[in-house]
């Protein structure tokens, strides 16, 4: 007796196998082993070919079912002696097969053409991509993936020996048909979930569908008792830390690439050369200015201490006096568009030290991002609002110097990666001093003005939202501090442009926050 009488649990033998894969990668080896068991081989187009090839005895699909290819091979696995050979209960279905000339189909082999391919090509419109949707492969796998008790469906080359070898030993396990079919649905279900992603409406459609091919594990998460691995969008082939040469190094960790990628984030942010050093997700010092190894140093010097074993990011290339003052400090990741050969060469005096070649990269680009909350996400658009100098409103008696308003600019595109409540202080296209993931405004404050010490003087301060109270303006008197930046938008907002006036500082709003929780 069966355990369930639409489950088959037993093994079954395979005596007929369906092939059409646009990976061929072993198929050759697959199909001889099926040959050399006495499988007959239904195939179709370029796999048939390929297996012929060979020298294995292959029958056209269209052979079996008496139906050829038609409309340019839109149609020729959908038909009933395919679905029927595939789907049929053996026992309960076995009549009817025999009366309709249905033979029975136990293995199916298929793979589908990576969507993400086609519309990743420069100049590919909705007809192209619809004309590249698979509809006959989709059908075959998720049939054979459903009748897990009578056929078996592979996808992926890495299991064909795995099968091989049971079916040299006579029949596949229900087990392995049950893992093979879970990662059949899987495989369909990122296969339409890029399509989806492609052809629904921007913005936030009623239903989102996300998929990602997993790139690694991870030795541990954030930290030795988590568990983590790492994802990849299919089809991204842009210049990020995902596809870039690592040219030496340990490999990267969970918090590794979590700090890379937010000083990627930060660093692209600049039309001039800049560089970003981030610790623990936070940009501890940045600057730009006209000269790389000038911009590298007053940038790690902004906050030497906290850049300890930090993330130091350029947006260009990095050259070998770069490399050579990087050896006199201890950090993590060097990330860059380029390096120059003679930088990769002094980078080699420390083995550890990973060097990540990110390919020429402009500023950010929109797109969603995501949180985890209990149920389900938070989604939004990422922050890639410019703020420029037009944008300013000077609501203070005093005005601030121009160069003050540059500073003021390069303050914000920094602070915009720094947790709230968060406080900058800059000098110089140089960041002094950072308070950032505070609960209060006024202890922001306070921890930027210590970080910042006597460099503060002649500096500018940015807050990512408004000052609910004059107490942060009270706690910058006398500090040197020439020009605040802020939002606005307070019902005390007078009151802290009061303070302003009386502490003879300039202020300017921005009419825009730069929350990050």
């Amino acid at each position: 007796m069966l355990d369930n009488p639409l489950l088959n649990n037993r093994p079954i033998k395979i005596n007929r196998a369906l092939i059409s894969v646009f990976d061929k990668t072993d198929i050759v080896v697959f199909a001889q082993s099926l040959h050399s068991h006495s499988v007959e081989i239904l195939s179709t187009g370029g796999t048939a070919n390929a297996l012929r090839g060979a020298g294995v005895p292959v029958k056209d699909v269209s052979d079996y079912t008496k139906f050829p290819e038609i409309m340019d091979g839109r149609v020729k696995t959908i038909n009933p002696l395919v679905e029927g050979g595939i789907l049929g209960l053996r026992d309960k279905h076995n009549a009817e097969a025999v009366a309709n000339g249905v033979q029975w189909i136990d293995l199916v082999v298929c793979n589908l053409y990576p969507f993400s391919e086609t519309i990743s090509r420069d100049g590919c419109d909705l007809a192209l991509a619809l004309e590249n949707v698979d509809i006959g492969g989709p059908t075959m796998i998720r049939s054979a993936a459903k009748n897990v008790g009578w056929a078996c469906v592979l996808v992926d080359p890495s299991d064909y020996s795995n099968v091989m070898a049971e079916i040299a030993l006579g029949e596949i396990s229900y087990e392995t048909r049950k893992k093979l079919s879970a990662k059949a649905f899987g495989h369909t279900a990122q296969y339409d979930t890029i399509i989806h992603s492609y052809v629904k409406d921007e913005g936030f459609s009623k239903q989102l569908s996300l998929t990602f091919v997993k790139q690694s594990e991870m030795r541990y998460g954030e930290n030795p008792h988590q568990h983590a691995a790492l994802y990849k969008t299919p089809g991204n082939n842009e210049p990020n830390l995902l596809n870039a040469t690592v040219h030496q190094g340990k490999k990267l960790s969970y918090n590794n690439i979590m700090d890379a990628d937010g000083a990627l984030a930060c660093v692209r942010e600049f039309a001039a050369p800049a560089c970003v050093v981030v610790k623990h997700a936070t940009p501890c010092g940045a600057a730009s200015g006209d000269d790389l190894l000038d911009v590298y140093n007053r940038a790690f010097n902004a906050d030497s201490l906290s850049a300890f074993g930090g993330i130091v990011s350029f947006n260009r290339t990095c050259t070998k006096d770069v490399a050579e003052a990087l050896l006199s400090v201890f950090v993590e990741i060097v990330l860059a568009p380029e390096f120059e050969p003679e930088a990769l060469e002094v980078f080699k005096k420390k083995k550890s030290l990973r060097i990540l070649e990110v390919g020429q990269f402009g500023k950010r680009k929109p797109k969603l991002e995501f949180r985890n909350v209990d149920g389900g996400l938070l989604v939004q658009e990422t922050d890639t609002k410019i703020i420029t100098k037009d944008d300013l409103c000077v609501v203070t008696e005093k005005s601030p110097a121009e160069a003050d308003i540059e500073t003021a600019l390069f303050a914000w595109k920094v602070l915009r990666h720094a947790k709230s409540n968060g406080i900058l202080i800059a000098k110089n296209s140089t960041t002094i001093g950072l308070g950032g993931g505070q609960v209060s405004r006024v202890d922001a404050v306070h921890m930027a003005l210590r970080k910042g010490g006597d460099s503060v003087v002649g500096g500018v301060l940015a807050s990512d939202a408004f000052f609910p109270f004059r107490d942060s303006i009270d706690a910058i008197k006398g500090s040197g501090v020439v020009l605040v930046v802020q939002p606005g938008g307070s019902i005390r907002d007078q009151e802290v442009i009061d303070a302003c006036n009386e502490h003879d500082i300039a202020m300017v709003f921005t009419g825009t926050r730069c929350f990050k929780h």
